[in-house]
């Protein structure tokens, strides 16, 4: 009986083994299906907006968005901050309570 259990566990081995090879070679693949992919995405997709055409075509395609400093967000933040409330004020002044005088 021993002989069937070491022939049953080599099979088993066996099968494992094969198994793994197998989802090893599926992973193989779909990292490169994602490396495709994403390679796809970086580059740039076409829109069906032409682009405009300025005088200075290749200075626009030159020049870069540069990013805003933190204080200047924090100070735009603030100033956004200030004229909702201001917009809200004048909205809430400007019900049916208003006097026409002419």
């Amino acid at each position: 009986m021993s002989k069937n259990r070491v022939e049953e566990l080599e099979a088993t081995v066996a099968e494992l083994e094969s198994t793994v090879e197998g989802l090893t070679d599926e992973l193989v693949e779909s990292k490169e299906r994602i490396r495709v992919l994403e390679a796809e995405l970086d580059t740039e997709t076409p829109t069906r907006v032409p682009k405009r055409r300025t005088e200075n075509a290749d200075a626009a395609d030159v020049e870069e968005t540069q990013e805003a400093a933190p204080d200047e967000v924090a100070e735009a933040t603030a100033d956004a901050d200030v004229e909702e409330d201001a917009a809200q004020d004048e909205a809430e002044d400007s019900g049916s309570d208003d006097i026409i005088v002419a």
